[in-house]
């Protein structure tokens, strides 16, 4: 294959890893932040004390922001070479959120049973809202992703 035939394709993949990264962090933060600690609804871990609790939340909060420092990296690096598609980048942000948010609700909340949204509480009016507003998310960035999949650096006037 020729150079100028492949080139494009690097950088919108480099846009996608850098976007779903940041997206990962924020989904991760915005659940450790709002549903871990200031509503303390539950911890990563409920199936131990309350000190694994709160040492798995630590974890989780770490991976959140290793995600977001990993994407960050590579989008100052797609600014740098001046490859970044800010459209295809915010598709990603929103694949990354609603599919870790997904991932959340049905892989540890459902499988995996490490922890429910909420308590003593009917669960399915919030099972069904988060993994509604995760599904909105993914459907919103992959319609991002679609419109930009042929974007190239030179196209988006970066």
């Amino acid at each position: 294959m020729s150079s100028s035939r492949t080139s494009p394709v690097r950088p919108r993949r480099r846009n996608v890893l850098s976007g779903v990264l940041v997206g990962i962090g924020i989904a991760a933060f915005v659940d450790e932040v709002i549903f871990h600690q200031l509503l303390q609804w539950h911890h990563f871990y409920d199936k131990s004390t309350t000190a694994a609790g709160l040492f798995s939340d630590g974890l989780f909060h770490a991976f959140g922001w290793f995600a977001v420092v990993a994407g960050l990296f590579l989008f100052a690096d797609l600014r740098r070479r001046s490859m970044l598609l800010p459209a295809r980048w915010a598709g990603a942000i929103l694949l990354g959120t609603g599919a870790f948010q997904l991932y959340d609700g049905t892989v540890q909340h459902k499988l995996m049973g490490l922890h429910q949204i909420r308590y003593d509480v009917p669960l399915l009016p919030y099972d069904l809202l988060w993994n509604a507003s995760a599904a909105l998310m993914i459907l919103a960035g992959a319609v991002l992703l679609h419109r930009t999949r042929h974007d190239t650096a030179a196209a988006a006037g970066s």
